[in-house]
């Protein structure tokens, strides 16, 4: 099986490369290294054909469509917040680029897509774990707009077309090769000033956080499935406080800093942070899957690599 992965150079594409070289496939990496590193696939690089291109240029696009059977879509801009300061950043990235994904497909006859959204297309969502049916979904960031964007635009194009989707909606993933993320920012934030530790908000967001090497499994019992359309979702079975990550990366530093909370609004981190969020995640456990580290562990894990490794 040939298969494209759009962002294999990002941190969850290069773990997902690593998968699929296990699991036999063959595998073509498409990445603009916007957000990218070469330093994540390199061990890959005898084994992987790599394009660097944009799912903005509909030829380049093309050139890598040439050798695949299915594609894994992970390309766009991760950064949340960035939408407050830049509008057009989602728009682009996530949205024009999976159209012009989507219609190189139609016109190559590829069927298969494999597709990593976001717990932000639930916006605020008042059941608690969010499972895959909840709605009306009313995301309140533009990134979590522009992933729902996306997800319809998927879903459109296989019933038209009659293409496959698996869509993937992901709680916080981390862990090895992460490149943003509260853990990734307390950690700088502490090695410029050890004594004190800005936490924007008041701490008592409740987030799941899933470790990589789970959300990569969880993808790959999502694809057995049989439907033409199938959503999962894919955490942890429980959650942790921002406050509570704070005392997890501190310790990991051997630091004990002064925490100084911004507040915010409504005590969240910024205009259009989800300040609850645990997804339910019965479906995919029903197929036999099911996360081997809790929020913790993964935080733990991930901030122990990030200090090892900075």
């Amino acid at each position: 099986m040939k298969a494209l992965v759009t962002g294999g150079a990002g941190f969850i594409g290069s773990h997902l490369i690593d998968a699929l070289l296990r699991r036999g496939y063959h595998v073509t990496c498409f990445d603009n290294f916007s957000s990218g590193k070469m330093e994540f696939i390199q061990h890959n690089l005898d084994k992987i054909q790599l394009i660097k291109g944009d799912l903005l240029n509909r030829e380049e696009i093309k050139k890598a469509l040439e050798s695949a059977d299915i594609v894994f879509h992970l390309a766009a801009n991760p950064d949340v917040r960035l939408g407050e300061h830049d509008t057009k950043v989602h728009f682009q990235q996530n949205i024009v680029a999976t159209y012009n994904l989507l219609e190189e497909m139609r016109i190559a006859g590829i069927k298969k897509l494999i597709f990593t959204s976001s717990s932000t297309v639930y916006g605020e969502a008042e059941k608690i774990p969010t499972p895959e049916d909840y709605g009306p979904m009313i995301p309140i960031s533009l990134y979590g707009a522009s992933k729902l964007a996306a997800e319809a635009l998927i879903m459109a194009y296989c019933h038209t077309f009659d293409m496959e989707t698996k869509i993937y909606r992901f709680a916080n993933v981390v862990g090895p090769r992460s490149t943003h993320g509260v853990i990734y920012d307390f950690i700088h934030k502490l090695l410029r000033d050890k004594t004190k530790l800005e936490i924007l908000g008041d701490g008592s967001q409740r987030k799941s956080y899933l470790y990589i090497d789970d959300c990569i499994d969880a993808m790959f019992f999502g694809m057995k499935s049989e439907k033409q359309i199938d959503v999962f979702n894919i955490g942890s079975e429980d959650w942790v406080n921002v406050k509570r990550i704070a005392e997890i990366v501190s310790e990991e530093m051997g630091l004990h800093p002064e925490f100084i909370f911004t507040g915010g609004i409504d005590g969240r981190g910024w205009k259009g942070d989800v300040k609850i969020m645990k997804l339910a995640i019965d479906k995919l456990k029903s197929m036999g899957w099911k996360p081997k580290y809790n929020s913790e562990e993964a935080i733990r894990m991930t901030a122990r690599w990030m200090i090892e490794n900075i």
